[in-house]
Parts: C-alpha cells; sequence; structure tokens
C-alpha cells in the first residue's frame, strides 16, 4: 500500500555566548532556550513514543549546555542574570545590575509571554515608569520588585510542560507576588535540574529507536562561503563579495569543524552521527565531497536550492510541478554521490514556523495533516513521497500561545493514528532498500541555502563583506602565529577555539539594517570582541577598526529576526 514517509527534523542552535577570556556568557538565550523549548519538545516526543523525529543539536550548544551543568554542580555561577535570581538581598545590588535586570527581564514575545500573565504585565508597567527615571533614582527601586521581576521572567521562559506538571512552578505562578529568598533559590535549582537532565532525555529517545540525532560543523560556519565566497554566485551571479577572494585555508577550517562535531557527538551519544544538517542548510558541491570524506550517509537543505539545481541542470526544460520532484531524494554525480541528499518543503515548514502561531492548535494541526494527504494524492501512485519539514526547534514556539503546547500534541496524536502518514527518519529511510529506486542523480548542485535558495542572508550586503574582511585579516594572522613558536600548544589549542567561534554563521545573519537594532547591537559587540579576543591570544595588537561598530540595524524594526521564511 502506498504510503507517505514524513520526516521532521527539529535543528536546535544558539551560536556560543561565552567570552572566551572571563568565561562569562554575554547573553542569557542557551539555558532559556533550554528550560522552555528544549525540555518541551523532549516532552511531547516522550508522550508520542509512536511519533518519530529527526533532532539535530548543533555541538556548540551542547557544549554550552554542559558548561551551564558544570556551573550548577560547582556553584560558579558565570551567568549574570542566573547570579542574581540567586542574590540573596536584592536591595544592595548596583544600579548597573538593577539596570541589567530592566534591560534583560523584558525581552520575549510580550503578545504570548507578558500579556497573558497581570502580575508580569503590571511589571513591565511599572518598569515604563522607571525607565523615564535618572540612573540615580533606580536605587530606590525596592528589592521585592527586582525579585518578583526575575521570578516572573524565568517563570515567563519556563516549558509549557514543566508549568503543567511541577506543582513548585504551579504554586509559584498561582501566588503571583511577593516572592522570597527562598523562591528564588528554589527556581533557581529547578533550572540547574531542568538543563542537567537534558542530554540524558534525549539520550533515551534515541535508544529507543524513536528519534535519530543528527549534528552540524562544530560552531555554526557557513562551510559553502569559508570554501569558496564565488559560491555564493551559483544562485546571485551579480552579487559583490568581500574584498579578499578566499577565506584563507577555508577547506580545511570546514573539516576540522565537522570532524570535531563527530568527535563530539560520538562521545555523547556513542556513536558516530548517521547524517548531517549544514548550518543553514547550506550547500555545495565541495561541501558535499568533505561531508563524503567523513563517512556522512544524508545531509539536507531547502526547496529553494533543488528549484535553482534542477534549473541549472536542464536549462532547456521548464521547471515541472512541484509534486514531481520535490518528495524524493537525490544524489548529486560525482565524487559527492555518496551522501544523499533530502529538499525541505518549504511552504509546509513556514507553515509551522510563521503562519500556525496565530490559528488554534488542532485546526492547525488538522491543516497541517490535510496538506500532506494532498500531497500523498497529487504523487504519482507508484512513488512512496518522503516529505521533509525542517525548521528551527526553538525559535518559533515563542509567538505561539502557551508554547506551541496545543499544536504539537495535536498535531503528533493526528500523525500517530493516521492510516497511511508514517513518520520516520532518514537513517530508517535509507536503511528502507525499499526506497532505493526513488532516488534521483543531479548532474550538479547549485550551492545555496534554506533561506531564499540563496547565501544573501550572510554575504552581499556592504556590512555582512566587511565582517568577512575582518574575519579574513584575522586568519591570516592566525596562519602566521600558528606557524611560528610564539604560543605554547596550549595557547595554540585555546586561540583555534577561539577562532572557531568567529567563523560561526551567527554574526553575519545580524548585520543589516533589516534586523531590530537592539539586536544587532548585541551581536555586533560580541562579533568583535571575539576578534579581539583571537588578537589577545595571539598576542598581537588589536586592530583599531575592530573597535568600531560594523552594524547598527534598523531602530524600526522591532521583528523577531532569528528565523527568515524560505521565499
Amino acid at each position: 500500500m502506498k504510503q507517505l514517509n514524513l520526516i521532521l527534523l527539529w535543528h536546535m542552535h544558539q551560536p556560543d555566548y561565552r567570552d572566551y577570556v572571563t568565561k562569562e556568557f554575554v547573553l542569557p538565550w542557551v539555558y532559556l532556550h533550554a528550560i522552555k523549548d528544549y525540555t518541551d519538545m523532549a516532552y511531547h516526543l516522550e508522550m508520542h513514543p509512536q511519533t518519530k523525529a529527526v533532532v539535530n543539536f548543533v555541538p556548540i550548544l551542547l557544549d554550552q549546555l554542559e558548561d551551564f551543568t558544570e556551573q550548577f554542580a560547582s556553584g560558579e555561577i558565570r551567568t549574570p542574570l542566573l547570579r542574581l535570581l540567586a542574590t540573596p538581598e536584592l536591595e544592595h545590588i548596583s544600579v548597573q545590575d538593577r539596570l541589567y535586570i530592566f534591560d534583560s527581564c523584558f525581552l520575549s514575545n510580550h503578545e504570548t509571554m507578558l500579556q497573558p500573565y497581570p502580575t508580569y504585565k503590571r511589571l513591565h508597567e511599572l518598569y515604563q515608569i522607571f525607565n523615564k527615571r535618572s540612573e540615580s533614582e533606580l536605587a530606590y527601586v525596592s528589592g521585592q520588585y527586582l525579585a518578583d521581576l526575575l521570578v516572573w521572567y524565568h517563570l515567563a521562559w519556563m516549558g509549557e510542560s514543566v508549568r503543567r506538571n511541577n506543582e513548585f512552578i504551579m504554586r509559584l505562578m498561582a501566588q503571583s507576588k511577593g516572592f522570597s529568598y527562598d523562591d528564588r533559590l528554589q527556581l533557581f535549582n529547578l533550572v540547574g535540574e531542568l538543563i542537567q537532565n537534558l542530554i540524558p532525555r534525549y539520550r533515551t529517545l534515541v535508544e529507543s529507536g524513536q528519534i535519530e540525532l543528527s549534528t552540524t560543523p562544530h560552531y555554526h560556519p557557513l562551510a559553502p562561503l569559508l570554501i569558496d565566497f564565488s559560491s555564493a554566485r551559483d544562485s546571485q551571479p551579480d552579487v559583490t563579495l568581500p574584498e579578499h577572494d578566499q577565506y584563507p585555508g577555508g577547506r580545511s577550517r570546514v573539516a576540522f569543524h565537522l570532524s570535531s562535531a563527530i568527535a563530539s557527538h560520538t562521545e555523547r551519544f556513542t556513536e558516530q552521527p548517521f547524517g548531517v544538517w549544514p548550518a543553514e542548510g547550506a550547500l555545495s558541491t565541495p561541501l558535499l565531497k568533505i561531508l563524503a570524506e567523513h563517512g556522512c550517509q544524508w545531509s539536507a537543505s531547502g526547496e529553494g536550492v533543488l528549484v535553482n539545481s534542477l534549473r541549472a541542470s536542464h536549462p532547456e526544460m521548464p521547471l515541472p510541478d512541484r509534486n514531481e520532484y520535490l518528495y524524493r531524494p537525490y544524489r548529486i554525480a560525482g565524487e559527492a554521490e555518496r551522501v544523499t541528499c533530502f529538499f525541505r518543503d518549504d511552504q509546509l515548514s513556514d507553515l509551522i514556523g510563521f503562519e500556525y502561531s496565530r490559528w488554534f492548535g488542532r485546526d492547525a494541526a488538522e491543516n497541517f495533516v490535510q496538506s500532506l494527504e494532498r500531497i500523498y494524492h497529487s504523487t504519482p501512485e507508484a512513488v512512496n513521497p518522503v516529505v521533509s519539514v525542517i525548521l528551527d526547534g526553538e525559535n518559533a514556539w515563542e509567538s505561539y500561545p502557551y508554547n506551541g503546547f496545543y499544536f504539537l500534541n495535536d498535531l503528533y496524536s493526528l500523525l500517530d493514528e493516521h492510516p497511511y502518514i508514517r513518520t520516520t527518519t532518514y537513517r530508517d529511510y535509507i536503511a528502507d532498500t525499499g526506497n532505493l529506486g526513488n532516488i534521483v542523480t543531479l548532474p550538479a548542485l547549485t550551492a545555496g541555502s534554506w533561506v531564499y535558495g540563496t547565501f544573501s542572508t550572510w554575504v552581499g550586503d556592504r556590512e555582512k563583506n566587511y565582517a568577512w574582511d575582518l574575519l579574513c585579516a584575522a586568519k591570516q594572522s592566525f596562519d602566521l602565529v600558528m606557524q611560528s613558536d610564539r604560543l605554547t600548544e596550549e595557547e595554540k589549542a585555546e586561540a583555534s577555539r577561539q577562532l572557531a567561534s568567529c567563523e560561526s554563521s551567527d554574526w553575519f545573519w545580524w548585520f543589516g539594517d533589516y534586523n531590530p537594532a537592539h539586536s544587532v547591537a548585541s551581536f555586533d559587540q560580541l562579533y568583535r570582541q571575539n576578534l579581539m579576543n583571537l588578537y589577545r591570544m595571539l598576542k598581537l595588537p588589536i586592530p583599531t577598526e575592530i573597535f568600531e561598530s560594523i552594524s547598527k540595524g534598523s531602530a524600526n524594526n522591532e521583528t523577531n529576526s532569528t528565523m527568515r521564511r524560505s521565499s
């Protein structure tokens, strides 16, 4: 009987928020997403053991989660917001700490994470009054206000599964205000417990065969651009590239990130990853060759990359209906042919990422399943279609009521009961020899990403290109120092880790005036701080241009820019 194979890939990623010199976490997003999204996503899978999925953990995220576990175990907290949550006498904290609490504890989607809670909403209204006062007047804000604000911010970021099942959290939410130091300390300890249990929970899901864990090159680099800047011209022939022709030694750097990811994954989960989701779904033929050399069996990207590749491979032919080409796996002719490539359904993925948050959960789940049924009936009878739905496993849910609880619960329930839709994983799909006949060979791959099918989110803009040129110059200095006897082996290893963090795709994502100013400022500063730290580790003077902002963003754009639509 014909069936539809549905592969849900939830991509879990946060860039490295640590200052490698001070060891402090500059931003709190890793632990906040841990207690909210990574916790909830594990819960929904545990509650629906028939639902299969692929979960992609970027190694640098896992590194940071383990760092948090060590912080709680040692009692040496290197995260300002957590330190303040567990500070006994908030009346006596500095004005700078007070400002930090105000600047941090309202950063969220107010419609879904502040407005539903009257006490938290009132705290925000009071803040809008305080915000008009001078810094010296902030000393008169009571410690109780600060305590309640810290607690409510963490309650707003708490996973819905925790809010519904943890009696202590239920009590805090019912209490609503007047939180004591003991309340804050218990909440602090719960955060530690949730983070400590995360990796073991996902490991159990792997051992049961319910999920496949995949990986990404370690620090989430935009690999095709590291290998060759000109790959951006595959999909945008007229794009302006950085002044440097190439990123120095880019291919070896990509191999380093990939080897490091495979080693880290194998150590944590006792087996080598079967497949790799490249950072930003960014693929090129040279990258696929590197993946093949490292034994990777599958990779994936966006629908736009497949469309561009089909058009380039057969320019004389019109593109057929998407039902005829999208829902099957591909291999690229040549040395990369050992890697099976899947391409996500951009429309279905974007419905979850951007549209369904405005629907009732049950209606959205039913609409999603009905869309799959239409695909089933419109694909050839002899083909079992494979539908890839790939998106962030953390950022979408902030826009959903109850962190997407009802949508995910209803979606998994409907899929579990469906007569001809089967959730599976890439590993299981490839292992089924009956699917081998569905694989199509592409003559060539057009390099691109899951955003617009291009690399325009990371290169081409003046500010993005300038950031690349700063990185290229730093890499040239790095190479010269590595070839000398200036550093010890331990110092070289530290500098290499710092360079890897500088190579993350996330910095380039945020540069540009289409992003909100407050977010751009944070990532601009952190990127330049990483470069400064690299020069310090190389024992070289810091170039003066690194002290100047690269990008300022737009004061008029306050949208959530952690995700992009595919088109």
